[in-house]
């Protein structure tokens, strides 16, 4: 059975840092994408950051370029998402998802429905 927990969040001021955790059980880093999404209060789920597992290609999303590094490390099954110069619009509960389903020519896809396995997400809050 696969679980997929993450760890990490919490409360910054902007411009500060936090770095979020996904510990994978029941689940081997391959060759596929995994990666984070978030959703604030009354929006869609979207994709943040996604990591080709296997060649560690990494695609961010535009409004977080530049800040956000997602990595992992395969000899511990951990998914990480380091987060640097926090907005407040970065307020959200983060969440941690394994298992492709389709690819977007080749590269990972920001779909929440091209993935089968999610975590049970950690609240990023950050003040201005």
């Amino acid at each position: 059975q696969v679980q997929l927990v993450e760890s990490g969040g919490g409360s910054v001021q902007a411009e500060g840092s936090l770095r979020l955790s996904c510990t994978a059980s029941g689940y081997t880093f391959s060759s596929d994408c995994m990666g984070w999404f978030r959703q604030a209060p009354g929006k869609e789920r979207g994709g943040v950051a996604m990591i080709l597992t296997g060649g560690a290609s990494t695609y961010y999303a535009d409004s977080v370029k530049g800040r956000f590094t997602i990595s992992q490390d395969k000899a511990k099954n951990i998914l990480y998402l380091q987060m640097n110069s926090l907005k407040p619009e970065d307020t959200a509960k983060y969440y941690c998802a394994a298992g492709e389903v389709w690819r977007v020519g080749g590269s990972c896809s920001f779909s929440r429905l091209a993935y089968r396995y999610w975590g049970q997400g950690t609240q990023v809050t950050v003040s201005s």
